[in-house]
């Protein structure tokens, strides 16, 4: 039984290795790869956006297809002749372009079993040929090894290797790192189609500076500049071909350069090989734009009056659907000749600041610390949003889990510097690295103890970047108070108007009077802008009586509006 069991394995096994093989010519190739094990931290990091995630490279995906073809070809002699039919009179090769049964395999793969996956790797080149070209040209490559773009990833900005080497060019971490692209939680600049590239020309000309050989230097951009240099040291041989006639290299870095090869020799006559009816991409262009962190990519798309799938097609460098929270400014891709208009619109940015709410079944065995770590909320928000007083919970029973949500709207042409409104009863608050409980209170216009109080907290000091606050402001404004300079203000006046706070178990507490001004007390969605406009008061006024050094408002605040 064992036996027939093992053959059964055997079978099943070999049928679906055929099936996948057969597969390459006629599927999609590009599909979203679940990464089985990331060796490298970073690139475990979740995404928040489905379009900003990595896929499998094409060329990956029917390596085992080109490893099977490419040993029926036999040794790796040195049987290697120039191109003898002459290019086209107004095609140049400055790459190295030779012909033997290696390259004469690929050029056959390429135009039968790969046909419809070479047609999208030719579609796709000409939106970079533009920059590679101008890049390498710049460096003093050749221009034809913009085409080692198409056999890495087939021309795809978020391609992901079985080996976590990620975009255009297929850097691995550590080596990107080695020239300058920057990969953390929030960018991958592997990723970035203009910094990606000058990271490959300065690699490939480094490597040039070490072999003096392009076939070499191109085996070494595969398989590693120490295996080369081992091998040549080994064998005590000079080129490439010599070094690939030993069992040292592994097939898939031997393949690399007759794959080149051939890829080059078609990209540049398609026609030649019957690659026609191809539609060719536009090249990439793109404005930029220094914005702050954190902008969520819709509110870039509503500046520069284009679409949200727009930008984070020229920002695929992101890795979540906003810019940096580590970094002061960002430099972000706009479409071309946007960058007026969007300069224009980004002071009248007006971001609105709410909470929403998701559905989450109680599964048996789960506990409120479990709950509250998956969803990165504090015990103290959930058992108040759900009107607990026990932390035992039902099995079966839904938990209503808050979330931050942030809209944007551009406020009237001639408003400056945005402001943020917060409409819901309940707000969520992210501590940033430096930030105390009474910054926190004084940006919300909350007393601090108000804060500890509805956290939980055991006091002001012990609060630690990257915890959540939760902060509950009516949506009139009624629980929000006076932020503590107008409080103290209102204090010294000894007037009639009066300012109420709310303390967490909702006792009233009265707080001074004024008879020198009459008040207004800030609702949700008002600014500077609209609240003078309706008493029909400069904003320069106003920000005079209040002291205020911004245009900065929160929603419960008393402004002063004129002597009475």
């Amino acid at each position: 039984m064992q036996h027939i069991y093992n053959t059964l394995i055997r079978i099943i096994f070999l049928l679906l290795t055929v099936s996948f093989i057969s597969g390459c010519t006629d599927k999609k190739l590009v599909s979203t790869l679940p990464s089985p094990k990331p060796v490298d931290k970073v690139e475990a990091e979740p995404v928040d956006d489905p379009d900003l995630q990595l896929v499998e490279t094409e060329p990956e995906m029917c390596l085992d297809q080109e490893l099977v073809a490419l040993k029926k070809t036999g040794g790796w002699d040195q049987n290697i002749s120039p191109v003898t039919e002459a290019p086209a009179e107004h095609i140049r090769y400055d790459f190295p372009v030779v012909l033997n049964k290696q390259v004469n395999m690929y050029l056959d793969l390429f135009q039968n079993r790969q046909r419809k996956q070479f047609s999208r790797w030719l579609a796709r080149s000409t939106k970079y040929k533009p920059l590679m070209e101008k890049t390498f040209r710049e460096a003093g490559l050749p221009l034809d090894l913009i085409y080692l773009s198409m056999i890495e990833s087939g021309f795809y900005q978020r391609a992901y290797s079985r080996s976590h080497a990620v975009g255009l060019w297929q850097f691995m971490r550590g080596t990107g790192r080695q020239y300058h692209l920057r990969i953390d939680r929030y960018v991958d600049e592997r990723r970035d189609a203009e910094k990606s590239t000058k990271a490959a020309a300065n690699y490939l000309l480094d490597l040039y500076r070490e072999f003096g050989d392009w076939h070499l230097a191109v085996a070494a951009y595969n398989g590693g500049p120490g295996k080369i240099r081992s091998g040549l040291k080994r064998y005590k041989v000079k080129n490439f071909w010599e070094l690939a006639n030993h069992r040292f290299l592994r097939l898939e870095t031997k393949r690399y350069v007759p794959k080149l090869i051939a890829a080059i020799l078609i990209a540049k006559e398609p026609a030649k090989y019957g690659f026609t009816n191809i539609s060719y991409q536009q090249p990439l262009q793109y404005d930029t734009i220094t914005v702050g962190p954190g902008m969520k990519l819709n509110a870039i798309a509503m500046i520069s009056n284009s679409s949200i799938k727009t930008i984070k097609s020229l920002n695929q460098e992101l890795r979540q659907s906003r810019t940096p929270l580590n970094r002061a400014s960002y430099r972000v891709h706009i479409p071309p000749f946007t960058k007026t208009i969007a300069e224009k619109n980004l002071p009248r940015l007006h971001s609105i600041v709410s909470t929403g709410f998701k559905s989450h079944k109680i599964r048996k065995g789960e506990t409120l610390s479990k709950i509250c770590r998956k969803y990165g909320v504090n015990k103290t928000t959930i058992l108040k949003v759900n009107n607990l007083r026990t932390r035992t919970l039902v099995v079966g029973r839904n938990l209503r889990i808050p979330y931050s949500t942030i809209t944007y709207q551009l406020l009237p042409e001639g408003s400056k510097n945005a402001l943020a409104a917060y409409k819901d009863s309940l707000i969520l608050h992210r501590i940033k690295p430096g930030e105390t409980v009474s910054k926190i209170a004084f940006k919300y216009g909350v007393p601090p103890e108000m804060i500890v109080e509805w956290n939980g907290l055991k006091s002001v000091h012990r609060i630690r970047a990257g915890q959540q606050l939760a902060l509950y402001i009516n949506k009139s404004g009624s629980s929000l108070p006076a932020n503590p300079a107008q409080k103290r203000n209102m204090k010294k006046t000894g007037g009639k108007s009066k300012v109420v706070f709310l303390t967490a178990d909702r006792k009233k507490l009265r707080i001074g009077n004024s008879s020198a001004f009459k008040y207004y007390q800030v609702r949700s969605g008002d600014s500077l802008w609209t609240i003078s406009r309706k008493f029909k008061i400069s904003t320069t006024e106003l920000k005079k009586w209040n002291n205020l050094k911004s245009n900065l408002i929160h929603p419960g605040s008393k402004l002063k509006l004129k002597k009475v």
